[in-house]
């Protein structure tokens, strides 16, 4: 009988934290002005996306052991990030582009280093997070690794520039006419490698 109770907490614990992500991903939908849902409802979607936040702990400090807990846990059952991503709300496709400067001028072209198509989801996910202004702390950090992960193939690239934007894809009249996808530079950083192996 103890057993059954303490699946019964454990299944309405994990049903609440689903319907929390879900809940807190929809709201903030609605207060972004996402939907066909009238404007005046956005500062109620703003309250109530709060309210969802505040249930899964994102509103304690970073240090605090419930929020990391309940983080942990999302993550370990798959449940961190409700379903927003679907249309019509699909996010834009970002694209990294390195820069690599040789000492004698020349310069080449390349994209971070992937080893399986699992990968290459998980970067395209990376990479539609760093376009959001919450991730901007620590944008130059991750850039940076991914920039030392082609680094590592070419050892005498005296430098980097690695330039992360959006792609958009053309217009109907645009496509007919042969226009393929425009990239738009979000923001960029430099690296001078050889700087970083004397630190």
């Amino acid at each position: 009988m103890l057993w059954k109770r303490i699946y019964a907490a454990w299944f309405g614990i994990h049903f609440l934290l689903i319907m929390a992500v879900c809940f807190a991903g929809l709201f903030w939908l609605i207060a972004e002005g996402a939907t066909m849902l009238p404007s005046a409802l956005k500062p109620y979607a703003r309250t109530a996306e709060v309210a969802a936040a505040w249930l899964l702990g994102k509103q304690a400090a970073p240090s605090n052991l419930l929020r990391r807990s309940i983080s942990t846990y999302l993550h370990a059952a798959g449940i961190q990030a409700g379903y927003t991503f679907f249309a019509p709300n699909v996010p834009s496709r970002h694209r990294l582009s390195l820069e690599l400067f040789y000492d004698d001028g020349r310069v080449e072209y390349e994209s971070p280093r992937l080893r399986s198509k699992a990968a290459a989801l998980r970067l395209d996910s990376l990479l539609d997070r760093l376009a959001d202004q919450r991730y901007e702390p620590v944008r130059e950090v991750l850039v940076k690794r991914l920039a030392f992960s082609v680094w590592r193939e070419h050892p005498d690239v005296k430098k980097i520039r690695a330039t992360f934007g959006s792609l958009n894809p053309p217009g109907i009249n645009e496509f007919e006419q042969g226009t393929t996808e425009i990239f738009q530079p979000m923001f960029s950083f430099d690296f001078s490698l050889r700087d970083e192996q004397k630190q």
